[in-house]
């Protein structure tokens, strides 16, 4: 069976941010949200009037979403996660229409797995660089982004 969106959406949190804190999973929670409600662009096109699942399920946009990275096994991933309640507290905060300020207008974030957040993500220039919630960097889009 699958998984409704709430569950969807905790499992996503919990393997993108799960070591992340509160704050860490709200901010994640608050991007997935922003490209759900984003008027133009991609990510517009993709969740056709704000369908979440859709923006969660698109190909290539998240790591826990996928079974394989590379030709490797990809052992973190929505599947192998159990959610505890945290998870669903947050996936119910952002499903509800709340937003972390901190990551306000936010439609990427990625962990560089250093101290040093990019300027710009993803590389062809749509996110400049906005914040960073301890080991993720939260960008907002360009000018770029809106002929995507």
């Amino acid at each position: 069976m699958p998984y409704t969106t709430r569950e969807l959406l905790a499992r996503l949190i919990q393997c993108e941010a799960g070591g992340e804190g509160d704050d860490g999973m709200r901010a994640v929670a608050t991007v997935i949200m922003n490209r759900s409600t984003v008027p133009y662009g991609e990510f517009f096109r993709v969740s056709q009037g704000g369908d979440v699942r859709r923006i969660i399920e698109q190909p290539g946009q998240f790591v826990c979403m996928q079974s394989q990275v590379g030709s490797q096994v990809n052992s973190q991933n929505i599947w192998n996660m159990n959610p505890e309640e945290i998870h669903y507290e947050i996936a119910d905060w952002a499903l509800s229409g709340n937003v972390m300020s901190a990551a306000a207008d936010c439609l990427f974030f990625m962990n560089p797995f250093r101290q040093e957040c990019p300027s710009y993500f993803p590389p062809n220039g749509v996110g400049a660089f906005f914040n960073r919630i301890n080991q993720h960097c939260f960008y907002r889009p360009t000018e770029k982004y809106a002929d995507t």
